[in-house]
């Protein structure tokens, strides 16, 4: 009978032992199940919110060329087309994980990037007014940069050159192989921007200068600064801008005399002029100065004969940039150019005032990203009362 009790607690642990040993196994299984359920829910998606839509959108005040849209993994950049309404011309997804899934028909890109490569000058104010100097690993035209920090880099073998623009060095652009290259977007895909893509580096497509004003250009700050997730870091800085600039044209706006301006010079038989609508048109009216195409709705340059030129502005009180560095060149390059009332009283201005010797202008650097210092630097020369202490930065008289 002991032996039997025995036996009895014997069968009855291994039944309770077996009790326990289903448990876990049941206990494990809904485990490995709500893992696995975990895994899936949690593997990157691109997350919409309910109505498929973005969960907000950057605000832009005057850029139309691009859109930036904010989803729970991603940020979609829309590139607009410049030149077919309503069309795309490029979308990127940027995502801080490679892994993360997107949506189809766009170029994924990894942010913050660590190296660019940059087809243009225009973008280096940009990127030091975000601190994102550093980033830049490629360049093209290294004789044509303005800034002294890139120059440096360049000189001491930090920074590749990758050729011109238009003619880029595919074989150093591979080796260098940076996370994305910046360049200017034109009407159409050209094959070496086929073979970039190809070869797996994005193209970003910063169109800043399809924009219509200064303050829309200086805008693409914004642009620029979601692909190092610095959307509020260049929000800060562009309000200052803004607010520099308004507060400047109004000023100007409020003067008794509006003095006329000549804008451009003679190209091969043609005089380039900006038309009314133009960001030099709007820069004149907002500096206070009266220009002939003022009511002109063209947003673009107006093709005109040396002849209409001297008919309308021939007594225009300022000429602006003329394209010239001294009047001993100018006057040579055309004798006609003593005609007008500007050059005989020596009122002729160009975007010269900062330059180096192998052709590097800050004008067409920095300039684009202060728009600020040029309305300044053109009421400075008309208005010389209105701002008696400020110094000239971009614009220079041609002595």
């Amino acid at each position: 009978m002991r032996l039997l009790y025995k036996d009895n607690i014997f069968l009855a642990n291994y039944y309770d032992l077996s009790l326990q040993i289903k448990k876990m196994m049941r206990f494990f299984i809904y485990v490995l199940f709500f893992v696995i359920i975990n895994l899936f829910s949690c593997s990157p998606k691109a997350k919409k919110n309910a109505s498929g839509e973005a969960v907000r959108t950057l605000e832009t005040l005057y850029a139309e060329g691009f859109v930036i849209n904010y989803f729970d993994d991603y940020k979609e950049v829309v590139v607009k087309s410049p030149w077919a309404k309503d069309q795309v011309m490029a979308r990127y997804y940027l995502v801080n994980d490679k892994k993360t899934t997107v949506p189809q028909g766009g170029q994924k890109i990894v942010v913050p990037l660590k190296s660019l490569g940059v087809g243009s000058c225009t973008y280096f104010e940009f990127l030091r007014m975000l601190n994102e100097v550093q980033s830049i690993t490629g360049i093209c035209s290294p004789e044509l940069v303005y800034n002294a920090d890139i120059t440096d880099r360049y000189k001491k073998g930090e920074l590749t050159n990758l050729g011109e623009a238009f003619m880029l060095n595919f074989e150093r652009l591979l080796l260098l192989r940076p996370n994305a290259l910046m360049v200017s977007g034109f009407n159409q895909m050209n094959e070496q921007d086929n073979r970039i893509i190809q070869a797996g580096i994005p193209i970003i497509y910063n169109n800043e200068w399809t924009e219509q004003s200064l303050l829309a250009r200086a805008e693409w700050i914004k642009f620029v600064a979601v692909f190092y997730d610095k959307e509020h870091k260049a929000d800060s800085i562009f309000t200052v801008i803004e607010s520099n600039y308004n507060t400047i044209k109004e000023i100007a706006q409020q003067v008794a005399t509006k003095p006329t301006v000549l804008s451009g010079s003679n190209f091969k038989g043609t005089w380039y002029m900006p038309g009314g609508k133009n960001y030099m048109g709007q820069l004149f009216a907002d500096a206070g100065a009266d220009y002939f195409y003022k009511n002109n709705s063209e947003n673009t340059s107006l093709p005109l004969s040396f002849e209409m030129v001297l008919k309308e502005f021939q007594n225009a009180d300022y000429w602006i940039g003329c394209g010239m560095d001294n009047m001993k060149e100018l006057l040579n390059s055309d004798e006609r150019y003593a005609l007008f009332k500007a050059a005989q009283t020596g009122n002729v201005f160009n975007f010269n005032n900062r330059t180096t010797p192998t052709g590097g202008n800050d004008f067409w650097e920095s300039a684009v990203a202060r728009p600020d210092l040029i309305l300044s630097d053109l009421i400075k020369v008309l208005h010389l009362e209105l701002l008696p202490d400020y110094e000239l930065v971009y614009m220079k008289k041609v002595e």
